[in-house]
Order: C-alpha cells, then sequence, then structure tokens
C-alpha cells in the first residue's frame, strides 16, 4: 500500500526513568496508520529522576542507541515533559481574535496563573474549540513549563544528533493514542467510563475517561523497579542484573509463586485503592472497563488478579491495535513491548495531527 510522504517524518520519543523508547509511524493515502518501526533503550538508574534529567550525556547516548537500534532515519523528534513538570489551565477567550491578539491575551492571562515570571517559562496555547454555551467565545488551553525542563530534553536530543520540533505534555501525547484506542470500541465508547491504569517503573498513573474527557487523573509510588527489587533481595543479585532477567524471564522454578504472585497482589491492591479513590472524590459510582498499560502490564496474571479484585472488564492494550505493522517489526517481541508504548506512540502521531 503507497504511504504518503507530504507531512515531513517525525519519530516520537519517550524519555522514561527507566528507558528511552522511540516510535515511528507512517500513514497510508487512505489514512491508515502503520508501525514502522521502534526501539526500547534502558536507562542507567540515577540518569533520570522524577522526571528531570540529571544526566545529559548518559541520556543522550541511550537515545542514540535507540536510534540506531531502531533503524531509523528520521531526525526529527516529538517529545513529551512529564505533567508533572507543566502547570495547564483552560481558558475563555473571545472568538474573533487575530493570531498576535491571542498571544498577547494568553500572556496576560498566564500571569495569573503561573507562579514564575514569564521570561523563566516556555510558554505555549491551543484553541481547543468553541464553547457551547457562549458562541462568541472559544476554549484555549494554556501550558506552561520552566524553561531548563524544557531545555534539557531539547539538549539530549541534539546531543544525539536529532532534531527536537515538538514539546508536548506526556498525559496528552498518551491520551492520543488512548481516544484512536477507545474509538475501536463499539459505539466508539460512548458513554462508557473507562479506567486506563498505566504501571511505570517507579509509579502507577490512572486517568479516567468518559466521552472523550479525561474526567479524573491521579499518580500514585507503586511500580515494575519494586518487583525488580524484590527478585534482587530473593536471589541476592544486583539491580541490573535483576531487571535483565525480570525481562528475559531467566528466574528459578520458585519465582511465579514466591516473587512474581505477592507482586500481583500487591499491584491489584494498588490498582482498586485506586478505584476507591476515583469513586470517593468524584460523583461516578461505576467503572465499565480497565485498560492495563506499562511495562508491567503484561506480568503474568496481573489482568485476572485484578478483574476478580475489581469485577471489571480488563485487558492490556496495545496503542498499535488495527495498525498495519511493517514486517521488520518482531510480532512476538512487540506483544510484550506495546503496552509501554502509548506515550510515544501518541508523539509519533503528531505527524498527522
Amino acid at each position: 500500500m503507497p504511504f504518503s510522504s507530504k507531512t515531513p517524518p517525525l519519530v516520537g520519543l519517550d524519555i522514561g526513568s527507566s528507558s528511552v523508547k522511540l516510535v515511528e509511524l507512517s500513514q497510508s493515502i487512505g489514512g491508515a496508520l502503520r508501525l514502522e518501526r521502534y526501539a526500547i533503550e534502558p536507562l542507567a538508574r540515577g540518569a533520570v529522576v522524577d522526571g528531570n534529567i540529571d544526566k545529559i550525556d548518559v541520556v543522550a547516548e541511550a537515545v542514540r542507541r535507540a536510534w540506531r537500534r531502531a533503524g531509523s532515519r528520521v531526525k526529527n523528534v516529538a517529545m513529551a515533559l512529564p505533567a508533572s513538570a507543566v502547570i495547564t489551565k483552560r481558558i475563555a477567550l473571545p472568538a474573533n481574535l487575530r493570531e498576535e491578539e491571542l498571544e498577547m491575551q494568553v500572556e496576560s492571562e498566564a500571569n495569573q496563573y503561573i507562579p514564575f515570571a514569564l521570561d523563566e517559562v516556555s510558554l505555549d496555547f491551543q484553541v481547543l474549540g468553541p464553547i457551547p454555551n457562549a458562541p462568541d467565545d472559544v476554549e484555549v488551553l494554556i501550558a506552561a513549563s520552566r524553561k531548563e525542563k524544557v531545555e534539557d530534553r531539547m539538549a539530549v536530543v541534539q546531543a544525539a544528533g536529532l532534531k527536537p520540533v515538538v514539546v508536548d505534555v506526556e498525559s496528552y501525547a498518551m491520551r492520543s493514542a488512548l481516544q484512536r484506542l477507545i474509538a475501536q470500541l463499539p459505539s466508539a465508547g460512548d458513554g462508557l467510563v473507562i479506567a486506563v491504569f498505566y504501571v511505570g517503573a517507579n509509579t502507577t498513573s490512572v486517568t479516567v475517561i468518559h466521552d472523550g474527557e479525561a474526567i479524573y487523573e491521579r499518580e500514585q509510588p507503586f511500580g515494575g523497579q519494586q518487583l525488580t527489587g524484590d527478585i534482587a533481595r530473593a536471589y541476592g543479585i544486583p539491580a541490573e542484573e535483576a531487571e535483565q532477567k525480570k525481562r528475559s524471564g531467566d528466574l528459578p522454578v520458585n519465582y511465579e509463586n514466591e516473587v512474581l504472585r505477592p507482586f500481583i497482589d500487591s499491584a491489584a491492591t494498588e490498582i482498586t485503592r485506586a478505584l476507591q479513590f476515583f469513586f470517593t472524590s468524584t460523583p461516578y459510582t461505576r467503572v465499565d472497563q480497565i485498560m492495563l498499560a506499562g511495562g508491567s502490564a503484561v506480568l503474568t496474571g496481573l489482568p485476572e488478579a485484578l478483574m476478580e479484585r475489581a469485577q471489571v472488564p480488563t485487558s492490556v492494550i496495545s496503542p498499535f491495535k488495527g495498525m498495519e505493522i511493517a514486517p521488520s517489526v518482531r510480532e512476538k517481541q512487540l506483544r510484550l513491548d506495546a503496552p509501554a508504548l502509548l506515550t510515544p506512540c501518541g508523539l509519533a502521531m503528531r505527524r498527522f495531527d
């Protein structure tokens, strides 16, 4: 199938605390998306801490390795900041403003919401569209971040020999990938309350989506690194080796019963607790579907344990569902890796916005 080259190619790059992930998509003339290539490259512990890049050279080297491993030739990069590093605010502005008037209004509004001097921040905005009950106004999303946070990520990409062209917010990029999946549900997911849990290395985030809107977001300190620590302690091996063995499955016979199962129980407890927080802090009393993502989503027994505990249909998701897959992509490996690739997939989709 011919793939159009009208939009300049772009790779999505996600810089996490334990790895960097890279995704490249293309699109056919008919609009079908195709996964061309991807790569995940582990990061040394301490290179990225709480979303802050502490070792630019180490992270840049990992990005360079991921780019080479993926076999990409595309140098334009879309990347994202963690939601904790970005202040966002939705405001209403008159619909008839010209671009420069809009910019001035956004700056004066931003002054009220941002606790830093404007020359210390990178500021951007996006017109979301008309406001249903106010025909003369449009809703505008303002996003601001400390300049150094943006500059550190740009420095990493440039040091890796690539070109930063888009800076997004991780949660928004992830949501772009999710909206595509929800659109494939019966009736495009209309009326459903969908809880998406992303079990990362150090944190588990929950986003609850209802009719295309994120109605609840929360993050809690629990992630796959805990299992790595459990493995290291149980078998007296260094954390790096434990992480490697966790990924390859090269572990003793008693691993499933004595190490993995207790971790799965803890994960199910954390996730059901997060659901309780959602019920007690919003008017909602039900969740229709749980979607699991992140590197630990594919752990044997997690969806089943959660379904039993929460009594809600639970599935592990892939952002590439319904896409064509290039022949060079190893599908067996992709099945294991895909749930961790929501954010870079959403970033790679920016090419077609």
